[in-house]
This record gives C-alpha cells, structure tokens and sequence, in this order.
C-alpha cells in the first residue's frame, strides 16, 4: 500500500509539471505578440466628454492601441528608407507623407514585426468609391478587421481617444483646456511667441515648425500632441464619421503648428485630398486589442 501512494504521488507530480510546461496555443501566442512601449491601451465604452461629437450619441468604441507619439522621422527612416519631412530631426513628428503613404508605412512595418497587414492594397485598380477629381492615385484598400498589425485610427476612435477616453475630464483641447500647456501651435512654435492676428508672414519670420513629440502635457490617458504638432490622417473618408463610405477627401484631426487655438480643439474636423502632403501633415498608428 504504502508503494503503491508512492507511485501515484510520484505519477501526480509528473502530470502536474507536464501540464505546467505545456506549450501556448498559437491563438494564445498570437494574442501575445509584444505591443510596442509607444502604444497606449484605450479602453473602450461611450464618450464621457460633452464636448465630444460623439457625446451622447451611444456609440460603443471597442478598446483599441493607439500611438502615444506621432510617428516619428526616425520611425518612418526605418521602414520606408527615406524621410520626405521639411524640417528634419529624429524625434520631430514625420510630415509631407500622403494618406496612401501612410497606409503602406503601416503595412510594412506589420510585415517586420511579424504581425498580419491590416490592409490589402491593390495599386491598379482604382478605387470607385473616390470621387476626387485632384486625386490621381485612387489605389483600391480593403481592410482585414481581424489583423494584428498597424493602422491608422478612424475618426471615431481618434477622437474618443484624445478626449480622454473614459479617464475623460471634459477638457477642451486633449488634456487640457489650456491650449499652451498641451499644444504646438502658431502662437508658441516658434522663436518667440506671438500675439494678434493669425498671419503666414509673421509665422513665417518667427521660424515656427514642428517640434519634438512629447514636449508638451499629455492628456488623460498619457497620449500626447493630440491637438498639435502635425495634422493626423484618420482611416475615413469625410462625411458623416459614423458612416462615410466614399468621397473625395480623407479626415485629419488634431491640430498643427500653424493652425490656430480652433483647430487644436479636440472635436475639430479637418479633411485634405488623399495625395495632399504638406508640412503640417501627419499621423500617428492603432492596433487591434
């Protein structure tokens, strides 16, 4: 008897480590792949900002990643080789890069961490859905919703996260409603700052430009330049943002170092033809939870 619990003891021990070594599943270790320190987790649920378009409207946001910085000259060198931006530094938010641009830095970066495009790209067919007479790109992109990999946000996913998400505290602009404690604008992105009327050759005079991501306060949930620096392309065409299936120009939120106080609120909407580019134009990136 006494052998025999020996055995099984001994037989119980052997299972017990077996199980505890037993390998992840692969849906396990997909869903494990390592999110970048530069995301931020949001947590999803209904707009809790009055200030938001979305605010009372009840609509549910799944939670999402999304970047805590624009992406970044450096970032961009890395995956594309080349670095378009007029005003040229490392850590300076990339600009002079094109919606499509943007769609295919996503993908590519996907490709090198090992995770799924988001997107399908098909470069010879043009995309019926893009009424733009200036566009003369019109690459056909489809999305594959189940990916892992980058993204650009939607416009509702956008604003929910840089009105503070559920950590929201009614702010204004994104995370303050100071717009100089939060923001890069024509005011203060320059060598001095400026007062009175908005005017290019002033700004212009002043050397305003974009500055280092992350040198301002970040907003509730820790993302930062939400309503400065460079304008940030969004996934949806301009329209209704709960609904916009076609059109001829693509959204930007945010604000920018030469736009005004307005912009850089929150709830602003912006919109720009898909092959624009400009100084003042760029993005950040999102992921799947």
């Amino acid at each position: 008897m006494k052998k025999l619990l020996i055995f099984l003891l001994i037989t119980m021990m052997v299972g017990v480590s077996a199980c505890s070594q037993e390998k992840p599943s692969a849906q396990e270790n997909l869903n494990k792949k390592e999110v970048s320190d530069n995301l931020v987790l949001v947590k999803g649920g209904i707009s809790k900002n009055k200030k938001s378009n979305l605010y009372e409207k009840n609509v549910e946001i799944s939670d999402f990643y999304i970047g805590k910085y624009e992406v970044t000259q450096i970032e961009w060198n890395e995956i594309m080789e080349s670095n378009p931006s007029q005003y040229k530094g490392d850590n300076l938010p990339v600009e002079m890069v094109n919606w499509y641009e943007c769609i295919e830095y996503c993908n590519k970066r996907s490709i090198k961490e090992g995770l799924d495009p988001y997107y399908n790209i098909d470069k010879d067919k043009k995309d019926p859905n893009n009424t733009s007479e200036i566009d003369d790109i019109k690459w056909t992109v489809t999305i594959n919703s189940k990916a892992n990999g980058y993204r650009l946000p939607t416009e509702v996913e956008w604003e929910y996260a840089a009105s503070g998400g559920q950590d929201s505290k009614n702010y204004t602009y994104s995370g303050s409603n100071n717009v100089d404690e939060v923001a890069w604008y024509w005011v203060n992105s320059g060598n001095k700052k400026l007062d009175g009327e908005w005017y290019w050759p002033k700004i212009e005079s002043n050397k305003n430009q974009t500055k280092a991501v992350g040198s301002k306060k970040s907003n509730e949930l820790g993302l930062y330049d939400m309503s400065s620096n460079v304008r940030e392309w969004c996934w949806n065409w301009y329209g209704d943002a709960l609904d916009s299936k076609g059109g001829s120009l693509r959204v930007w939120r945010g604000g920018c170092w030469l736009s005004d106080d307005r912009a850089c609120e929150f709830s602003y909407r912006g919109k720009f033809d898909p092959n624009g580019k400009g100084y003042d134009q760029g993005f950040r990136v999102c992921r799947n939870k």
